[in-house]
């Protein structure tokens, strides 16, 4: 598979005629192993295993409604208190985070109303937080520890 800028992680793959599995330990099953996917993979580990996030409160691939349509975001973390905390979009390692992608989670944000949203397609990472004063956000390359996002 592809090597990101995010350290290696061991995962269970298996094929299945001519599709590339991989399993997916928060969903609990094998899933097809697309490019986006192996991004996921990989960042959730890093996000487990470096920044303590819990992984009781990392759901995938979370179906949301906005204005009637029918959006699926790709992780949203909850808070310790079942309320959505961080919104995380992934990307393929071939495309490119742009103003596009920031856009495209700021939409999902008018539903969810979070404080902050990480992107990444596995090269670049960028962490997003909320700054009501300038009404807008600070982004960071930087993705803080879990623990100190709720201090």
């Amino acid at each position: 598979m592809w090597q990101l800028n995010l350290p290696a992680y061991n995962f269970n793959t298996k094929k299945e005629g001519y599709k590339l599995l991989i399993f997916d330990s928060l969903r609990k099953k094998f899933v097809k192993l697309t490019p986006e996917e192996w991004v996921r993979q990989n960042f959730i580990q890093f996000l487990i295993q470096e920044k303590n996030f819990p992984t009781a409160l990392i759901a995938i691939e979370t179906q949301i409604l906005i204005n009637g349509m029918k959006k699926r975001c790709d992780a949203i973390v909850y808070d310790n208190y079942m309320n959505p905390y961080i919104i995380i979009e992934f990307k393929s390692p071939s495309i490119p985070i742009t103003q596009e992608v920031f856009d495209q989670v700021a939409v999902y944000n008018f539903k969810l109303n979070v404080d902050y949203f990480i992107l990444s397609n596995g090269f670049q990472h960028f962490f997003c937080k909320k700054n009501n004063s300038i009404a807008g956000y600070e982004i960071s390359n930087d993705i803080p520890d879990f623990l100190s996002l709720l201090s």
